[in-house]
C-alpha cells in the first residue's frame, strides 16, 4: 500500500526529536516516531486499539544525506508489513 499524498506532507515537516505522534488522518489513526533532528522516521497506519497502539501497517524510512551536511538528499518510505493484534 502506498502512503498517500496528503499523509506524505505530514510527514515531510520537522518536528520535535525523539517523540511521538498520535494522530487521526483520512479515516486512520496514524502514529509516528521522529528521530534525534525531529523528522519522522517510523510509520505506522491503521486503526487504534485501547492501550494506545495500532494494529495496521508499519512503514519505516530510509533517509540519504548529502554529504558532509543534515540536508535530506533523498528518503524513502518502506513497508515492512502487518501490525496485528495479539
Amino acid at each position: 500500500m502506498a502512503i498517500n499524498p496528503k499523509l506524505l506532507k505530514v510527514l515531510d515537516k520537522t518536528y520535535a526529536p525523539d517523540e511521538r505522534y498520535d494522530q487521526k488522518l483520512l479515516g486512520k489513526d496514524i502514529t509516528y516516531i521522529t528521530n534525534e533532528h525531529g523528522e519522522p522516521i517510523t510509520l505506522f497506519i491503521g486503526s487504534r486499539r485501547e492501550d494506545g497502539s495500532i494494529a495496521g501497517e508499519r512503514y519505516v524510512r530510509r533517509i540519504v544525506r548529502k554529504p558532509d551536511t543534515l540536508e535530506i538528499q533523498k528518503s524513502h518510505w518502506e513497508n515492512k508489513g502487518k501490525v496485528s493484534r495479539s
